[in-house]
């Protein structure tokens, strides 16, 4: 790239800087963005960047791969039902392990490694993730059968205070989705549903969900570059969003209709997608926006 190219990516970042300087950005990182070295790196280069360019990012983290390599390590067998995995004490143990340890630390140092400051947290810290249980039904129209999750939980409400703590002392948070409730007992939450709540709770500027995919794509495959919240709620309805990108588009939907800006599903493959979405006018995914805007 030539310097001349390199000037006018900067020039062209300058107005999306302006904008998002001083606003809350959430970002879940999951997905195959976890998952080599180049697209870790990169990540933690965008959120390095764009703390350092005055927007405010809160980092949070899924990690299902790597509890399911840690489980059959330990020969502890997985259960799933319509997606999510069955939680039973011995299985909860090993989520908190993995991604209040391993994978949270593992975040943690790779910003810091790139001149961030970051500090790892999980919901359980001071209590700011309160969830209570999950429960679930099967699909059988028939039995309608009421199953277990265990240690599955929802978001009942979130604290603010220990991100605004760490936002003002400089810090960027990288949250592990593992709420807690009034007896102590510990959850394990979709982070997709962690970070839409938060998003809200912060009333954050805009949510961005990596993704193992494009975007949302349409019937014919083709990516849907930008949709408003009643448009998306026909996709849903008609069938064309579903299966795992469905809690995503809900969680996205939820945002935008109580005061979250914009949400973003983005590809999690591209490297340097966060910036790739913020700071440029292609963008690498589907913006999600309210029926207002």
């Amino acid at each position: 790239m030539s310097a001349r190219d390199i000037a006018a990516v900067l020039s062209e970042a300058l107005p999306y800087i302006q904008r998002y300087a001083g606003k809350t950005v959430v970002i879940k990182y999951g997905g195959n963005a976890m998952e080599s070295d180049e697209l870790k790196n990169s990540f933690a280069r965008d959120v390095t960047l764009l703390k350092a360019v005055g927007v405010t990012p809160v980092v949070v983290h899924g990690g299902g791969p790597q509890i399911g390599n840690m489980l059959k390590r330990l020969n502890i067998d997985s259960q799933f039902v319509h997606g999510i995995r069955i939680t039973d004490a011995s299985t909860m143990d090993v989520v908190q392990m993995v991604l209040g340890g391993l994978v949270n630390k593992e975040i943690v140092t790779l910003i810091n490694n790139n001149g961030g400051r970051a500090i790892g947290v999980t919901g359980k810290d001071g209590r700011f993730i309160r969830a209570q249980r999950l429960k679930k039904t099967t699909m059988d129209l028939k039995t309608q059968k009421s199953i277990d999750m265990g240690q599955v939980g929802e978001v009942d409400s979130i604290d603010t205070d220990i991100i605004t703590m760490l936002h003002d002392s400089d810090f960027i948070p990288v949250i592990a989705p593992i709420g807690v409730d009034d007896t102590g007992a510990s959850f394990n939450i979709n982070a997709d549903l962690v970070a839409g709540h938060l998003a809200r709770a912060l009333m954050a500027e805009k949510l961005l969900l990596l993704t193992n995919t494009a975007g949302l794509l349409d019937n014919d495959g083709k990516l849907i570059n930008r949709l408003n919240s009643l448009q998306a709620a026909e996709l849903i309805n008609n069938g064309t969003i579903y299966g795992g990108m469905l809690p995503k588009i809900q969680c996205a939907l939820d945002a935008v209709r109580s005061g979250v800006a914009a949400a973003h599903i983005i590809d999690g493959r591209v490297p340097h997608a966060v910036l790739l979405e913020l700071l440029t006018d292609r963008g690498v995914g589907t913006l999600i926006f309210g029926d207002d805007v």
